[in-house]
């Protein structure tokens, strides 16, 4: 299982709309992507290791797929689409990590 991670780095002056990411960003990436998905989730940052510290992250969005060659031949034709939506909910330029799920 492969798991691609997108990460939102929080900063001061950086933005963040978790309800479109939720609401229509995801939904949308899952029409494009179909059955290639296998699952996946959101997290909102909450805070940091320190009391009262900002999160390291505003959110985070991850999808899971059953191989590189899944992921790779699902998303590359509409990565153009994907990306072109993040200026309607962040002015955060994501990090992205692809992983293997080891457990």
């Amino acid at each position: 299982m492969i798991k691609v991670s997108v990460l939102y780095p929080n900063a001061k002056g950086k933005n963040f709309d978790i309800d479109y990411y939720c609401n229509q960003h995801v939904s949308m990436v899952a029409g494009l992507l179909g059955d290639a998905i296998k699952g996946a989730t959101v997290e909102k940052g909450l805070g940091g290791g320190a009391p009262g510290s900002m999160a390291t992250f505003a959110a985070m969005g991850n999808l899971y797929f059953e191989s590189m060659d899944s992921f790779q031949n699902s998303f590359g034709p509409n990565a153009e689409q994907i990306m072109a939506d993040l200026p309607n909910f962040t002015n955060i330029e994501p990090v992205i990590q692809i992983s293997e799920v080891m457990v």
